[in-house]
């Protein structure tokens, strides 16, 4: 192991306290919980300074959750600023799920013309308004990569000054010192550039439970994904790709970000990977509350039968995977791509139950295709079950295996020889590949507040569909579309789990850019990458959930794999007639 960069930050609210003077009026915002912005402002209290420390992280919905009385508000409208250098609906994005918590009030969102770093808030309440402007504390600044982002920051203003003062905070000078030692670092010039880049971070922030949803406000989370983001964005220019290139291999980037006791420090290091389950206690699949140990899920899989094949992941875990063969038009069916988008893997090994009782079933099922993930999910969820992980996302070379070819793969082809032998195999025309997304909000707070390349998937939209199919393949695309979704829409509750979804999305990203069919939102395109014509990917918001909301995940994930089969056979039997 080679230790990169190792730190310590002593706490903005520590420095806040000592350093004030008895006597002083002031107002900040930093990035730490609100019991610990409460204990602050008493500590000050007791020194005689009078003090109102507020969330530099989504500022506007803390407003209304710690300081504005909703009680007779029947109305409130939501002025937001439109920065050149931001997503014309960053600001409104941020605000993300305020428009569910405010009761039966009526909100609406309008875009201001000016780039002031504030929201001008109208309420209305008995008749009358009342008018506030929110400070919301942001910087232009230039990223790792030279990208220009408007990103939230601490900051400062005593009694009388109308504007206050950048305050860099102990959560941003942790990340933009590692990023900076990181970045500053020998890799050499040939990918993989290490086995796995551990970020260790202690930091004390306690997340926030919001009554919608899935909805947690996650301070330790969005320091994962910007740490995990950004590198991977370091890496790629160093590398020469361009930003968002999935083939990268740069290794294994592991950001841990746990909960500490109050201290705050870091330590970056290069690791070997490790190559064990963290397996937990075996379930009855069908109700499966939360993913399934490795373990049974090769002993699932082993039951199906059939022909088995596997390939090898780089740290040596096994990708297993089996061809039933019948009569019937084949289908490859696969599973955990990215293995934290976990109700895929208990979908896709499901529908592989149900189907191998047809007469005629012909199928390939690879129900856990990056196992290096899996095992990285299990490890991160020990200390945050209920964080996104993005880090499992992809494969321990760095890179998502969709993306790796025979011709680019080199001699790292590994995960991705499982679906060539699938191909292979069966000669499959459909591919339905299972997949998820966060069920809630995904921010990348110090980089522009947005993920970057994946503006999209910010906010839970629903069970999503998303079709890609080669150029001749349309009418084939549309009708798969079509039965699929008719069928999802029988399922008990789904279709209104999606519309209250969707309602809250559009809201608050003030578009959806999707089309929805028979209740469901898709996206079909023409997409010669993949070998096969019809590729069917799900997108179920699964990220995090548990209980209930996990059953409910894998079984909307087996239906559509059923019904896409079944499409597909009525569909080969009509061309053939």
């Amino acid at each position: 192991m080679t230790t990169i960069f190792e730190t310590s930050v002593q706490r903005t609210l520590e420095t806040l306290v000592s350093g004030a003077k008895p006597g002083l009026l002031f107002e900040a915002w930093t990035f730490d919980d609100t019991k610990s912005r409460r204990a602050a402002e008493q500590a000050l209290k007791e020194k005689g300074i009078t003090a109102r420390i507020r969330s530099a992280y989504k500022p506007l919905l803390f407003t209304f959750l710690e300081e504005i009385d909703l009680a007779g508000v029947t109305a409130i409208e939501v002025r937001y600023p439109v920065h050149a250098n931001a997503p014309a609906n960053r600001f409104r994005l941020e605000a993300y799920p305020l428009a569910s918590l405010v009761g039966d009030a009526k909100i609406d969102f309008v875009p201001r013309e000016d780039e002031g770093f504030f929201y001008d808030v109208a309420l209305t309440r008995n008749g009358q308004t009342e008018t506030l402007k929110i400070l919301v504390p942001n910087r232009v600044h230039e990223d790792v990569v030279g990208e220009t982002n408007v990103s939230p920051t601490g900051w400062y203003r005593a009694e009388g000054d109308v504007n206050g003062e950048r305050l860099e905070t102990d959560y941003e000078r942790l990340f933009h010192g590692a990023i900076e030692a990181i970045a500053g670092h020998e890799w050499g010039s040939t990918e993989p550039y290490f086995e796995e880049l551990n970020i260790r971070v202690s930091h004390p922030a306690e997340d926030m439970d919001l009554p919608v949803g899935d909805e947690v406000v996650s301070l330790r989370e969005a320091l994962h994904e910007d740490f995990y983001f950004s590198l991977l964005e370091f890496f790629q220019k160093k590398s020469g790709r361009p930003l968002g290139d999935r083939g990268l291999k740069p290794g294994q980037i592991v950001p841990e970000i746990v909960q500490s006791n109050g201290e705050i420090n870091i330590r970056v290091e290069t690791r070997p990977l490790s190559t064990g389950f963290l397996d937990g206690k075996d379930q009855a699949i069908d109700t499966a509350t939360e993913p399934p140990a490795a373990s049974q899920m090769a002993e699932l899989l082993a039951e199906i039968r059939g022909e088995a094949f596997t390939a090898t992941s780089r740290s040596g875990r096994t990708v297993s995977a089996h061809y039933v063969k019948g009569s019937d038009a084949a289908v490859m069916i696969s599973g955990g791509q990215h293995p934290n988008e976990t109700t895929a893997i208990v979908g896709a090994i499901r529908a592989a139950r149900v189907l191998k009782a047809r007469a005629n079933a012909h199928f390939t099922i690879s129900p856990l295709e990056n196992p290096d993930g899996y095992a990285l999910h299990q490890r991160l969820r020990v200390d945050n079950p209920r964080h996104m992980h993005h880090a499992a996302r992809y494969t321990a070379l760095g890179d998502d295996l969709e993306y790796r070819t025979r011709e680019n793969a080199a001699e790292h082809l590994n995960e991705k020889a499982i679906r060539f032998q699938a191909q292979e195999l069966c000669g499959a025309k459909l591919h339905v590949n299972l997949h998820g997304y966060p069920s809630h909000e995904w921010t990348r707070p110090l980089s522009g507040y947005v993920p970057r390349n994946f503006a999209m998937w910010t906010l839970p939209k629903g069970f999503f569909l998303v079709m890609r199919h080669h150029a001749d393949w349309t009418q084939q695309a549309e009708a798969m579309l079509d039965h699929v979704t008719r069928h999802l829409g029988t399922i008990p509750g789904l279709l209104e789990y999606n519309d209250r979804q969707i309602a809250l999305y559009e809201i608050h990203a003030g578009e959806t850019g999707f089309r929805i069919i028979n209740g469901f939102p898709c996206l079909s395109s023409i997409d010669d990458r993949h070998t096969v014509p019809l590729t069917l990917i799900t997108e179920y918001p699964d990220e995090t959930i548990y209980g209930d909301d996990f059953i409910r995940g894998h079984t909307a994930q087996m239906e559509t794999v059923i019904s896409a089969y079944e499409a597909w056979q009525l569909m080969q039997a009509k061309a053939s007639a």
